[in-house]
């Protein structure tokens, strides 16, 4: 039987992209599809809905459930639920957890209600709680972990956005607290915030995987990770600088012709195709 398949931030530009290539190559499998508002009044979530719509065979499905990830207690509410309802019979085991919600702030420091830096919470330590809590809901014989990483998560790499690498600082409180910008460094130090958030993604991959394989019940569920490259027609692009935005405008355009020649940029629909081949436990999507 088909498992449970859970994303996060479904309606975001790559989860609008992995929710359309799941249920049109998976349309058995059910899927929880979270996001902070599920209301059709919400824009993105609109889009999500409509796009729900227009695959019949998959619609009844598709669960969608309200998650803040700025909150820790709507992730451990949320986490109880599922797997009451997996213990239960209600929902088949999950096949696999897609950690694909993010949050940046590139005009000044945000904040969630729990008092930590927005963007490694929601990027890193509610994703780390949710797969926790989870994990005994996994399907045991091939259950899947995805997190996801960025182009900005590389340490020893240069980017083209900021002039900050994602780095882990000294004092791991300032991950969480962290001190305030600089005048005229609010875009690169968010970046950088952002880069560490998905830095620690990766590190958490390999350390769960390290604590899989210790364990007899848990060896058959693998963690990975993966770098969507550079989401072109990403909304997130609203918050970048406008030379910034003017780049990757130009880029979506001339994607038809770029994607034959590099990966390090993709549109929402071709991330989100990858996205659902490596959480498919890297079955091809012809």
């Amino acid at each position: 039987m088909a498992g449970t398949v859970i994303v996060t931030g479904a309606n975001g530009s790559l989860g609008l992209g992995f929710v359309k290539n799941l249920i049109s190559s998976y349309p058995d499998h059910t899927l929880i599809a979270t996001v902070r508002n599920t209301s059709s009044s919400d824009p993105n979530t609109a889009k999500l809905h409509n796009l729900i719509s227009q695959h019949p065979k998959a619609k009844d499905r598709v669960i969608l459930e309200r998650l803040d990830l700025g909150s820790l207690d709507e992730v451990r509410s949320f986490t109880t639920r599922v797997a009451a309802r997996v213990a239960s019979g209600e929902l088949p085991r999950i096949d696999a957890i897609v950690c694909n919600a993010s949050s940046w702030s590139l005009r000044g420091q945000k904040f969630t209600v729990d008092g930590r830096e927005a963007a490694f919470q929601v990027c890193h330590l509610s994703q780390y709680l949710l797969v926790l809590r989870l994990l005994e809901a996994v399907n045991s014989t091939s259950g899947r972990i995805v997190m996801l990483g960025s182009e900005a998560h590389y340490t020893e790499k240069d980017n083209v956005i900021a002039r900050l690498r994602a780095k882990v600082p000294e004092d791991l409180d300032t991950i969480v607290k962290p001190t305030p910008d600089e005048p005229g460094m609010e875009h690169d130090r968010g970046f950088q915030r952002y880069g560490t958030a998905k830095l620690a993604n990766v590190m958490f991959m390999h350390d769960l995987n390290q604590r899989l394989q210790a364990d007899e019940n848990l060896a058959n569920i693998t963690a990975t990770a993966m770098d969507p490259g550079g989401i072109v027609d990403s909304r997130g692009h609203v918050e970048q600088k406008l030379l910034i935005r003017a780049m990757f405008a130009t880029a979506n355009v001339l994607m038809p012709v770029l994607k034959h020649f590099t990966n390090a940029a993709r549109t929402s629909d071709d991330a989100g195709r990858a996205l659902v081949a490596l959480a498919a436990l890297y079955k091809t999507l012809d």
